[in-house]
């Protein structure tokens, strides 16, 4: 579908279009060869970091009450469970025992990565002065993102009987083109908890070039950026039993509102935000500034208008420990997503390799 004929109107500061009129990766494109050739050098000793957290933490749905932990299942094998069982029941004289399992698995409840069509926005994209539901680069969502109008048809609530049948898919920006992608190139961290702690701050523009002056940190255009605030360490802590005060008072996120900021994100050509806490932006009792219209407007800015996928709840403290402690803050970040066509969201496993 050309561009033309896909939306007429773009949102202000947006990069729809800049990478070809049906793009659905966006600054990912910035993810050059070059830039995977520099990640590498930046590999020295040949040690690694698993950036992901156990995915059945945080624990329960203290974060989001819509997200439950992975449930892992046997699958069944006739009318029996296929879990230690002995092949010689089908095969007379066989003596192989097996496993087989599946998982009822809420794709953004713990490490993830956030996709396009994850959030767009009510937004007059075709001209006809009427706002309608669109998402990065003008894909809509009545036309691409078909899902039910029935909550029967949605959920997976524990504890409740549902019909193994999909029922939702995006038929653009879906998470699998990022891992076709095949992401992998340099990345670099940005410590804020050892600038503030588990202090509760909304961290701006300001804030932000205070940390990178302090610490020497250059962001580059392709470079994933990640920022450790300590919350990792707190969901750890939790034990699975989460407490919601503490959740909602820990450490810092971006400020996600500062336009500054956004100019900043847009201006550095930075390929991903990542971080170890729940939404990369504070969340919880944060003013809304006159004008605004976005409840999430970090989100709104990078996946809607920009391009700028979001990694969320990633595990950063042991990494950001041994980079501070080394006098570093680059890496070689290989973080590729389940390719599972339709998703808007996906669990990841990242490697940092130092």
């Amino acid at each position: 579908m050309s561009e033309a004929r896909r939306w007429k109107n773009c949102p202000e500061g947006s990069t729809w279009g800049d990478y070809g009129p049906d793009d659905q990766l966006g600054r990912m494109n910035e993810l050059t060869a070059e830039k995977v050739r520099q990640g590498i050098a930046e590999v020295k000793e040949g040690r690694t970091f698993c950036l992901s957290l156990p995915l059945d933490y945080p624990g329960g749905n203290v974060l989001n009450p819509r997200r439950h932990p992975p449930q892992i299942r046997p699958t069944l094998r006739g009318d029996r469970p296929n879990w230690l069982f002995q092949v010689g029941q089908e095969m007379p004289g066989m003596v192989d025992v097996m496993n087989d399992d599946l998982a009822i698995l809420h794709l953004q409840y713990s490490t993830q990565w956030d996709g396009f069509a994850h959030a767009g926005a009510l937004f007059d994209a075709d001209g006809d002065g009427i706002p309608e539901a669109v998402f990065y680069n003008g894909y809509r969502g009545d036309a691409h993102m078909p899902g039910p109008s029935d909550g029967r048809d949605s959920g997976a609530v524990p504890g409740t009987m549902v019909e193994a049948r999909g029922t939702s898919a995006a038929r653009a920006l879906g998470v699998e083109n990022m891992a076709v992608k095949g992401l992998q190139g340099r990345a670099v961290m940005i410590d804020l908890f050892a600038h503030y702690g588990r202090r509760r701050h909304a961290v701006g523009y300001d804030d932000l070039m205070r940390v990178m002056s302090a610490d020497g940190i250059v962001v580059e255009a392709g470079d994933f950026v990640l920022l450790r605030t300590g919350f990792d360490e707190v969901i750890l802590e939790g034990g699975r039993t989460p407490d919601q005060h503490t959740l909602e008072t820990s450490c810092t996120g971006l400020d996600g509102g500062d336009d500054r900021l956004q100019r900043w994100i847009s201006e550095s050509k930075l390929v991903a935000l990542i971080s170890d806490n729940y939404a990369v932006e504070i969340l919880h009792n944060m003013p809304v500034r006159p004008g605004q219209c976005a409840a999430l407007p970090l989100h709104q800015h990078c996946l809607f208008r920009t391009g700028v996928n979001l990694g969320e709840l990633w595990r950063l403290s042991e990494l950001a420990d041994w980079l501070r402690a080394n006098n570093r803050s680059r890496f070689l970040l290989t973080a590729p997503p389940l390719r599972l066509p339709g998703a808007v969201g996906s669990p990841v496993t990242p490697v940092a390799t130092v």
